[in-house]
C-alpha cells in the first residue's frame, strides 16, 4: 500500500502551494498534511489545496484538521457550520444518550464537510476528561467531567466521523484533563497517583484503544515519568501500547509548542525515540520543515505498518452533506 516514508506530519504556509513548498513535500515525503485557519478561504480553493498537496507527493496522502466545534474550529461561516463549543452542546442536551446522538449528529455533518473539500482526518474525539482546574484552553473542549460520559461522547464522534466519511485521530494521550496550564506556552507537571490516572484520565483512552490514529499530550506525569514530557518519555508511550493499550498511529502534538524544549530537530528526534511514530510540525515555516524532516528521517517497520493500517482504514464513501444536516435538524 502506497504511503509515505517520512516520520512527519506537516502544515502548509498559506492558501495556496509555492514551487519550494512543492519540491521540499516531494523530497520529504509525510506521510500527512494538516490545515490550520491560515489555509482556508473557500470550499473550492481549499478542495485545490487538498488536491495540490497531495500531487506533490504523488499518492493520496492524509490531509488532517482540527475541526472540534468551538473555539477550534479552523472551517468557520459563511461558506462551513458555525459549533457550540462540544461541552456546551453536552451539558445542554440534558442527558448523556441525547447528548450521544446530538454529537453523532453534528460529528457526521462536520465529516461530510470536511470530505467535500478532500479533508479526510479530523483531530477529534477530544477524550481528555474535564477537571475542576483543567485550563480554559482545553476545558469547554472535553466532553464532561466523568469518564464514563466521556468514553461515551467519544465513540460516538469517532462513529460520527467515519459516517461522514473522515478517520478521527484521538486526542491527547493519555490525557489532559489535570493541566493547569496552555501548553502552547508552558510544560505542566500532573502530580496524580497512578491509581486516579488509571481510574479518571486513561479510562476513556482505554475505551476508546481501537481507534486508528491518536495524538499524545505534552505533559509531565510524576507518577510514570517525573522527568520528561508524555510525547517524550518512554516509559509513557510504553503504557499507552501496553496498558492503555492503543495499537494504532501514535502523533505528537504540535512540535512548536512551548510546552517542549530544545531545537526543532532536538524535539523530533526525542519524541521519535521515545516512540511516537509521527512528528507533528504545524506552522508551515519551510525552514523549520526542513530541520523536522531531517530529524525525522523514516519511519520504522512498526510505524509503517500501522500508518498502512490507517490508509486501509479511511472510508471508502461518507454520508451526503444535505442527508448528514437533514438529520441534524431533525434531531
Amino acid at each position: 500500500m502506497n504511503v509515505g516514508r517520512g516520520a512527519t506530519i506537516f502544515g502548509c504556509a498559506g492558501t495556496g502551494l509555492s514551487a519550494s513548498e512543492r519540491a521540499f513535500y516531494r523530497g520529504a515525503d509525510p506521510f500527512g498534511f494538516i490545515l490550520f485557519a491560515r489555509n482556508i478561504d473557500t470550499p473550492d480553493q481549499v478542495l485545490r489545496l487538498t488536491t495540490d498537496l497531495r500531487d506533490a507527493v504523488g499518492r493520496n496522502a492524509p490531509v488532517l484538521v482540527d475541526q472540534e466545534g468551538g473555539r477550534v474550529q479552523r472551517l468557520r461561516g459563511p461558506h462551513w457550520q458555525e459549533w457550540d463549543p462540544p461541552l456546551d452542546t453536552v451539558e445542554r442536551a440534558g442527558s448523556p444518550a441525547a447528548a450521544a446522538r446530538a454529537m453523532r449528529l453534528r460529528m457526521a455533518v462536520i465529516g461530510a464537510e470536511l470530505r467535500a473539500v478532500g479533508i479526510d482526518a479530523n483531530c477529534a474525539p477530544v477524550a481528555d476528561v474535564a477537571r475542576p482546574g483543567t485550563h480554559p484552553f482545553l476545558r469547554n473542549r472535553c466532553y464532561g467531567s466523568d469518564p464514563g460520559t466521556v468514553a461515551l461522547i467519544a465513540r460516538v464522534v469517532a462513529d460520527g466521523l467515519m459516517e461522514g466519511g473522515v478517520l478521527p485521530v484521538m486526542k491527547h494521550l493519555p490525557g489532559h484533563g489535570l493541566s493547569h496550564l496552555d501548553t502552547h506556552l508552558d510544560l505542566p507537571t500532573v502530580d496524580a497517583s497512578l491509581d486516579e490516572l488509571r481510574a479518571v484520565d486513561f479510562a476513556p483512552f482505554r475505551a476508546l484503544a481501537d481507534l486508528p490514529m491518536a495524538m499524545t499530550a505534552h505533559l509531565v506525569f510524576s507518577a510514570v515519568d517525573p522527568g520528561l514530557p508524555a510525547t517524550q518519555s518512554p516509559k509513557m508511550i510504553d503504557l499507552i501500547r501496553d496498558e492503555i493499550g492503543f495499537q494504532g498511529l501514535l502523533m505528537s502534538d504540535d512540535l512548536n509548542m512551548q510546552a517542549l524544549k530544545g531545537s526543532l530537530a532536538d524535539r523530533t528526534r526525542a519524541s521519535l525515540a521515545a516512540g511516537c511514530d509521527i512528528a507533528l510540525h504545524c506552522k508551515g515555516d519551510l525552514a523549520e520543515m526542513e530541520a523536522v524532516a531531517s530529524a525525522a528521517d523514516e519511519m520504522t517497520a512498526a510505524a509503517l505498518a500501522r500508518a498502512r493500517a490507517v490508509i486501509a482504514a479511511r472510508p471508502v464513501v461518507g454520508v451526503d452533506l444535505a442527508s448528514a444536516r437533514k438529520a441534524l435538524a431533525d434531531g
